[in-house]
């Protein structure tokens, strides 16, 4: 009989006295389980072994040593992939599914003994097994997820959910959103079949199926499987399927989403072949958003970016962490909002209560200077301040090193980014206490320098600009909004100048945020002047007569009567009217750069992601400009032509014109 696996072995093989194995996915020095290329060659190896000993083998426990099951895919193998690595990608691919379903078909049964978290790869391990049973915790996720990272299961993920839950309910429930599901929710779903509450119970459960279970096969390897549902044979399901893709450019608006439009035609094509056909449909879709510039751009900012700066990028190195203590929050404005943030983090928190004692304070900047007298001596004091207000830090702070400002982006329940503000003399330690506050907050930090304010302030105040702009040179208000959402924004310009009153964006021209002599500032005037219409309930949107509240708003007529083309007016090419929106950040996100507001690239993408809602695909504005046709020298090139034909805000700022000509991407 041949020797057990070393220790070392990313999967290692044990048989026990009934000729159970069980399979344990241990990546040594790893923390968690990867698909990486010694993952691949184990379990290429345990597969060629399965079959050499299958007379002599009861069934197989796929486990894993680790507190994760397994979290999926190696993202190295595509961060820089291109067209030249279409066909390592595809034997990649083709490869893993070949070896799962060698071990689904062994003819013994396999039981997959989830004691983590499976994601990606990890789950597409386990719908390869004929049982699933997991460890019923908390903290435990299941899904494939691959789609938030611009890509889509290249593991059988695909063929199997479709085959298990049928076309309609495996892109609802699992493929197209990336759900991510606690146990409970994931039995629902029907992505596992049993939970147990110990590991105790997980590994016995497991060996139970097996020992009842002699003959289990997956339900599409039974004579006669029908796919639940149907396929686009069958008429009730055929009436359905020319509904999916305009429900799909419905969903996103029409912008870029090449992973998702790849998975719904994985998911139809292969419905309608064989099984191991359907996995070669699957790994030619993969191969195709996996060579895409979409997908790298996503997983940087998502997967890289994100995870360096929850990590702790932009924390002072030295400063160990400290409990947060009793914080006051102070005010009913930003701070109230802020104390709500706080209370739902379960942080021990005084709405309105004076700051006697308290280690941290947070208030309105105008508040402050008669809040730190009370404080404790090294308490943190953070001005709280919304979306971009151009809130200046107070100046008549005693404590200088102890203060700094917080910025939440709008809307609050839905864009996570915070923006720490560092002043002239904040220190180190207190930064480390504000960026540990954030994380317990469940938000993302960045750090910003500038006393004045946020950066979204500037970024966000610039594509809002220029989306009045473009109204005022007669483009369609109705064309402005849908280019911005078929871009990819998460807020068009109309409705977030309403949002954040046109007053407001009125103020951060004045404090110098954004963009002075704009040619918005025309239409702004009228509007807040002689239109009488600020924002909010009465801006570039309005609610039907006689609606509630509750209403959606729709735009207001009067902007075609008073905005309208004029007479002889070339249309605008609806690239530029998108390009135009899309640079007005992307350039300021430069400048902010270049002057030390913003302090890293890695900050300025999630920042402009997380704080602004620039279109995900790109990866962030920064990134935006390096998977742009030709580089940063193509966008360079494409910004001359902008400022040529519509004005010298989209000149090129000479550190991006140096950068162009060396040919240097954005990166830290």
């Amino acid at each position: 009989m041949p020797e057990p696996t070393p220790p070392s072995a990313p999967i290692r093989w044990h048989r026990d006295a009934d000729d159970i194995i069980t399979l344990t996915l241990d990546a040594p020095g790893r923390s968690a389980n990867t698909l990486d290329t010694a993952f691949r060659a184990a379990l290429t190896a345990a597969a060629d072994r399965l079959e050499a000993e299958r007379d002599t083998v009861t069934g197989v426990v796929i486990t894993s040593a680790k507190r994760t099951f397994c979290a999926g895919g190696d993202l190295n193998d595509f961060r820089s992939a291109g067209p030249a690595d279409a066909r390592h990608l595809f034997d990649l691919s083709m490869g893993i599914k070949r070896d799962l379903r060698r071990i689904e078909t062994l003819g013994r049964p396999v039981v997959a003994a989830l004691n983590g978290t499976a994601l990606g790869g990890g789950l597409e391990i386990a719908l390869a097994c004929h049982h699933r049973v997991a460890l019923d915790r908390p903290d435990i996720r299941f899904g494939l997820p691959e789609v938030t990272l611009g890509l889509l299961p290249g593991g059988g993920g695909v063929t199997r959910a479709v085959r298990l839950l049928g076309i309609t309910d495996a892109l609802d429930k699992v493929l197209l959103h990336g759900a991510r599901y606690a146990p409970a929710e994931a039995r629902a779903v029907g992505l596992v079949h049993e939970l147990v509450p110990t590991e105790r119970e997980l590994l016995a459960a497991a060996r139970d199926f097996i020992t009842t279970s002699a003959d289990a096969r997956q339900p599409w390897d039974v004579p006669g499987h029908r796919i639940p549902g149907g396929t686009p044979a069958d008429p009730a399901f055929a009436a359905v399927l020319p509904t999916l893709t305009p429900a799909l450019i419905r969903r996103a608006g029409g912008a870029p989403t090449p992973a998702q439009r790849a998975i719904l035609a994985t998911a139809v094509e292969g419905a309608q072949v064989g099984f191991d056909t359907a996995g070669t449909i699957e790994a030619r879709y993969f191969t195709e958003v996996a060579t895409g510039q979409t997908a790298k751009n996503m997983i940087q900012a998502f997967f890289y970016d994100l995870q360096a700066v929850t990590a702790g990028r932009g924390r002072p190195g030295g400063i160990p962490r400290r409990p947060l203590g009793r914080i006051a929050v102070l005010g009913t404005g930003p701070a109230a909002a802020f104390a709500r943030c706080c209370a739902e983090a379960g942080l021990d928190t005084a709405p309105g209560a004076d700051a006697t004692d308290r280690d941290i304070v947070v208030g309105e900047p105008a508040g402050l200077a008669a809040a730190e007298r009370d404080a404790a001596p090294d308490a943190l004091l953070c001005a709280a301040a919304f979306g971009p207000a151009p809130a200046a830090l107070p100046e008549d702070v005693q404590r200088q090193e102890d203060l700094l400002g917080l910025g939440l982006a709008l809307p609050v329940g839905t864009m996570p980014l915070v923006e720490i503000v560092r002043g002239p003399k904040t220190g180190d330690a207190a930064l480390a206490r504000a960026f540990d506050l954030v994380r317990r907050l469940r938000r993302t930090p960045i750090v910003v320098n500038d006393p004045r304010g946020t950066a979204t302030a500037r970024v966000a105040g610039n594509l809002v600009k220029e989306g009045i702009a473009l109204l005022g040179e007669g483009v369609p208000p109705a064309s402005v909004e849908q280019a911005a959402a078929r871009a990819g924004f998460r807020a068009t310009p109309l409705a977030l100048a309403d949002e954040l009153t046109l007053t407001l964006i009125t103020e951060l021209a004045e404090a110098g945020l954004i963009a002075p002599d704009h040619p918005a500032d025309r239409v702004l005037a009228r509007m807040l002047g002689e239109l009488d219409r600020p924002g909010r309930a009465a801006g570039f949107y309005t609610r039907p007569a006689g609606a509630g509240s509750g209403a959606r708003p729709r735009l207001w007529p009067g902007l075609r009567e008073h905005f309208a083309p004029r007479p002889g007016a070339p249309d605008l090419p609806f690239q530029d009217i998108q390009e135009r929106l899309l640079f007005a950040e992307a350039l300021t996100t430069v400048r902010l750069l270049d002057e030390g507001v913003l302090t890293s690239v890695t900050a300025a993408n999630i920042g402009s992601l997380l704080g602004t809602g620039f279109p995900a695909w790109t990866g962030g504005a920064l990134q935006y400009i390096n998977g742009y046709r030709g580089g940063p020298a193509g966008f360079a090139a494409r910004a001359a032509e902008l400022a040529a034909r519509y004005g010298t805000r989209f000149k090129v700022p000479a550190a991006l014109a140096e950068r162009a000509a060396r040919g240097e991407m954005f990166a830290d």
